[in-house]
């Protein structure tokens, strides 16, 4: 099998990645769909803001708890829980919008509501793909969860653009795509309980113990390579990643467009990502300076981004964006799991999870109102020059807590977590 896909090798995992290709495409249809039902109610950029802040702020206020959670019961079971509630979710605000009677402050309460699941969702789906796959491919792994992301990225916009616009462009419209992807979580949790138990690489469950969560802290606080990934990717994440909200704003405010062309510059993002992914998923091993790399990358795409004149260079750049995008979030996954041990990777991936999903509710509410007052192109300005700073201040914290920057110098020619000496201590010892 090709080094691309040799993770594909493993049962589980190839039900795993059918599952949720399926699921991720009826994701993003949802996506495209709620942000256009906001805006056929009436609302602008802030009630896009507040959406899509409402939808992860449980992340920042439950991944914490979510990550002791995911330690300690069967992830598998777990996932199987928190999907069914979204499909419950989407299945309510896509009935609300085909009867015609959604108004935006039910479309803030099922968004939150979605969000609780994804919030016990994250962590544990994260840290689930190191117990389906051994330590030597779990970068590819990742990897291919990326691409498969991505590639539902790709779909699932551009189906719900043409599908909104067939449909007229109204709030019913929007409530037929919600609608299938409250179905298309079926796929997912039935993939999951096909799946062979023996082949699982589950750790021995926590067990309920007082002081789980102060300890993932307390942990995560001691390794710098993992204090430097939080940083990035929180500035990142907070300011720099609401593509929803900026590719809405640019699409109707400046290139005066409508639902199939804003669905179209959510694929052309997804075509860079699905891009890095592959990338991803044929390198053998991270080095640190490719995080500090695709930081500034992403960075100076998004300045570059909002002073492109027309919608076709915008959408032509935008897998430029999607590029960087990806290699710096699946770099950062990546070398997490594999610093992290065994028995605290839920904690850490929630931690994770929080940081770069759960900045979102600070970031979107403030994106959305300067793209409403000051112009959709200022959302960009803003994300790229938060996203540089955040990479400058992730580098000095690492060089802080290594020693200076000569030892950061050094370390970042040698290769990240993927040889067992790279590994945290914990991490050998568990093995």
């Amino acid at each position: 099998m090709s080094p691309t896909f040799r993770a594909l090798r493993n049962h589980n995992y190839r039900l795993y990645v059918a599952g949720t290709l399926v699921s991720n495409t009826g994701t993003w249809m949802q996506r495209i769909a709620q942000d256009w039902l906001v805006l056929t109610l009436g609302g602008g950029g802030t009630a896009l803001g507040i959406t899509t802040g409402l939808q992860f702020l449980p992340v920042l206020l439950l991944s914490p708890y979510a990550g002791v959670i995911a330690d300690r019961f069967p992830k598998r079971r777990l996932l199987q829980v928190t999907q069914a509630a979204m499909g419950v979710a989407s299945l309510l605000l896509g009935v609300l919008a085909v009867t015609g009677v959604a108004e935006t402050w039910q479309v803030y309460v099922i968004a939150f509501l979605f969000g609780i699941g994804s919030a016990f969702d994250g962590p544990a789906r994260q840290s689930f793909v190191s117990e389906m796959v051994g330590p030597d491919d779990l970068s590819n792994a990742v990897g291919l969860n990326s691409a498969s992301f991505n590639l539902a990225r790709i779909l699932g916009p551009a189906l719900a653009g043409l599908m909104i616009h067939a449909l007229g462009d109204g709030s019913r419209a929007t409530g037929w795509v919600i609608l299938i992807n409250a179905v298309s979580y079926l796929a997912i949790i039935g993939q999951l309980q096909r799946m062979d138990l023996a082949q699982l690489h589950s750790p021995r469950p926590t067990g309920r113990r007082p002081g789980a969560l102060v300890e993932g802290v307390r942990y995560v606080r001691g390794q710098p390579r993992m204090m430097m990934i939080l940083v990035l990717v929180f500035f990142a994440g907070t300011f720099g990643m609401n593509f929803m909200i900026t590719s809405a704003l640019m699409a109707t405010q400046v290139f005066d467009k409508g639902a199939g062309e804003f669905g179209v510059l959510g694929s052309a993002l997804a075509v860079g990502s699905l891009t890095g992914a592959i990338m991803a998923a044929r390198r053998q091993h991270i080095r640190l300076r490719l995080l500090v790399v695709a930081g500034t990358g992403f960075g100076l795409a998004l300045l570059v981004a909002s002073v492109l004149p027309t919608y076709l260079a915008f959408a032509v750049f935008a897998p430029v964006i999607g590029f960087c995008t990806l290699t710096m979030l699946n770099s950062a996954n990546t070398t997490l799991q594999l610093s992290a041990a065994p028995e605290m990777r839920g904690r850490v991936m929630a931690l994770y999870m929080t940081v770069v999903m759960g900045g979102t509710p600070l970031g979107s509410p403030v994106i959305g109102f300067v793209g409403e007052h000051f112009g959709a192109r200022w959302t960009l300005v803003a994300g790229g020059l938060f996203t540089l700073l955040g990479t400058v201040l992730a580098v000095a914290v690492y060089a802080r807590m290594t020693g200076g920057w000569r030892s950061l110098l050094e370390k970042s020619r040698s290769r990240e977590p993927g040889r067992v000496e790279d590994v945290a201590p914990e991490v050998v010892q568990a093995t």
